[in-house]
């Protein structure tokens, strides 16, 4: 099916690529953004250090459940109107949040957030179908960059909320960026006809939620549960077990939520294999240097910072994504996306 654009949006790209940044950045600031107060979380909601980590686990687990799911949607329904729907989402799990103290509420309030972060790959594509060639490589780059410069705005910025006001302001402010994000994306983003047929494989999503959630509280509560427990072990290899059998069952179905069999192949696989590792990194840094940036240092490696500072020390990292974002875009228009592809830009 051809994708018209159904709006003179598409004579600007530039608003929409800058509408769908903007949308981006307010997504990733919301997964970093109670990363200067996690030490804190304990005593805030009432409840134990590791039950507190879910906080944050619970935004990456829904972002991780997200992205097969809005890509899916997207091809089903229109990737603008999912965009539409994954900014909702993020409105309402930051008020969520906002209106509560207690553990629960706060996890749902942040798995809403997760799911928000769908919004990012769909955005990807969408600006595949709206930008001029010689402007796609940019806009592309620009918006991967968003994950980190949200990241580099959302860690000083939620360091001074947390000195200076309530916790709970954090959360106002990522819902007004939210809610501002929705009418962008209404109002600037070009409505083209993209719906594809096909139906959603709703078994394919529970199973992806089920095997990770299930591996990750194994992993999660190991230390309180203790590492040779038989409930430790047993949800991690039963998240391990559904997760194989989440895979036997994709590749028996016509209209899988994600195509194992093309994930497999050597370009794609290994290239998300580097991503994984990179993520990781990343994320690790994310969570534990602002941990030692803030412990006392009279215990012999905090570095005694105030929750501002600590902040305000991670954030080049991320402000250099965006610096790179343009250097990144010239190096894939001047020698492909992978160094030392063949003139034709690609691997048969």
């Amino acid at each position: 099916m051809s994708s018209t654009p159904a709006s003179s949006d598409s004579r600007h790209p530039m608003v929409a690529v800058v509408a769908l940044c903007f949308g981006g950045l307010s997504a990733a600031l919301t997964q970093t953004m109670v990363i200067p107060i996690q030490s804190e979380l304990p005593e805030l909601l009432r409840t134990s250090g590791s039950n507190a980590g879910w906080v944050i686990t619970a935004t990456l687990l829904a972002a991780a459940v997200s992205m097969p799911v809005a890509g899916r949607l997207a091809d089903l329904y229109g990737k603008q109107r999912v965009l539409v729907v994954n900014s909702a989402l993020l409105v309402v799990g930051s008020v969520v949040v906002a209106l509560t103290s207690s553990l629960l509420p706060v996890l749902v309030g942040r798995a809403l957030q997760g799911f928000a972060m769908g919004f990012i790959p769909v955005g990807i594509s969408l600006m595949r179908e709206f930008t001029p060639p010689h402007i796609t490589g940019t806009a592309i780059a620009a918006m991967s960059a968003t994950l980190g410069v949200g990241g580099a705005i959302g860690l000083p910025l939620a360091a001074w909320i947390a000195d200076c006001h309530d916790w709970h302001l954090m959360f106002w402010v990522s819902a007004g960026l939210a809610l501002l994000v929705m009418l962008s994306t209404i109002v600037l983003v070009p409505h083209i006809h993209d719906a594809q047929p096909g139906r959603f494989d709703v078994v394919g999503a529970l199973g992806l939620a089920v095997g990770l959630v299930t591996f990750l509280v194994g992993v999660s509560k190991g230390n309180d549960w203790g590492w040779g427990s038989g409930r430790t072990w047993g949800a991690i290899v039963g998240g391990l077990l559904s997760l194989v059998a989440w895979g036997a069952y994709e590749l028996r179905q016509e209209d899988p939520l994600v195509d194992l069999r093309t994930t497999a192949r050597p370009q794609i696989l290994l290239t998300n294999v580097a991503a994984v590792a990179i993520g990781f990194g990343m994320m690790a840094q994310s969570i534990v240097v602002p941990q030692l940036l803030e412990l006392p240092s009279a215990i012999g490696y905090g570095l005694g910072q105030s929750i501002l500072e600590a902040g305000l020390w991670m954030a080049p990292a991320g402000l250099m994504m965006m610096v790179f974002a343009p250097v990144s875009s010239t190096l894939m228009r001047r020698t492909g996306a992978r160094r030392g592809s063949r003139s034709d830009g690609g691997t048969r």
